[in-house]
């Protein structure tokens, strides 16, 4: 049986925790916004050979607020009813920080948007995490089922 990226991280490095029904909404952003990113680079990575300036510019066009707000939008027909309460949890947290180059409203969607990747990822879900994201992005196989 294969172990989930999280579940080999915590097995291998000993570490407790990490139940994503503990964390805030603010918690789980913190880490989706790693996790996305993570996943964004990977693809950027795909495209071949290029400037590391020429990979920032793509993957920061991909992961900035407006972009993943357009990629929850795509999907949040397809969410269960748990993954769109993790999302709202999110878009309803008040982070304390303001949004540098986003709107209000984009920005708060976005840090729903966060907290639902970094949901699927402590729980385990990276093969729906990756669906979602392929299918936000209109990538790989996007056969409806």
């Amino acid at each position: 049986m294969e172990q989930s990226l999280v579940g080999e991280i915590k097995e291998k490095l000993g570490l407790s925790g990490l139940d994503p029904k503990s964390y805030s909404p603010l918690g789980l952003a913190y880490i989706g916004d790693a996790v996305y990113e993570i996943v964004i680079r990977t693809i950027v990575l795909s495209y071949g050979n290029m400037s590391v300036n020429k990979y920032h510019q793509r993957s920061s066009s991909m992961v900035k607020a407006s972009a993943q707000v357009e990629v929850y939008e795509r999907i949040q027909g397809l969410l269960t009813e748990e993954e769109i309460a993790v999302y709202k949890r999110g878009r309803n947290a008040k982070s304390g920080t303001v949004a540098k180059h986003a709107s209000v409203i984009d920005y708060r969607k976005a840090t729903g948007f966060e907290a639902l990747m970094g949901y699927l990822y402590l729980d385990g879900q990276m093969d729906r995490l990756i669906e979602l994201v392929g299918k936000g992005l209109n990538l790989g196989d996007n056969d409806e089922s």
